[in-house]
């Protein structure tokens, strides 16, 4: 798992990315487990993601986005992006 993003964690837009993750994440009812075998991550990392500790790359926010079930525009309106 990369290591956390010191300089960058709990910035307001990680915390907003974050949290709307987690919540497009649980209201389609999958838990963070199965998020992590959609997107071939590790599940301490999409919790990290989701607490605004990581700042994730644009195509791991791609991958977690198509394993959610939603686009990155939709993702993006979500955190207020």
């Amino acid at each position: 798992m990369p290591r956390p993003s010191n300089k960058h964690a709990l910035d307001p837009a990680l915390l907003a990315l974050g949290g709307a993750i987690r919540s497009a994440r649980k209201s389609r009812g999958v838990s963070q487990e199965e998020l992590a075998h959609l997107c071939q991550l590790d599940r301490t990392y999409i919790s990290a993601i989701e607490r605004g500790i990581q700042n994730p790359g644009v195509m791991t926010i791609v991958r977690v986005a198509r394993g959610i079930g939603i686009s990155v525009k939709d993702l993006a309106g979500l955190a207020g992006l």
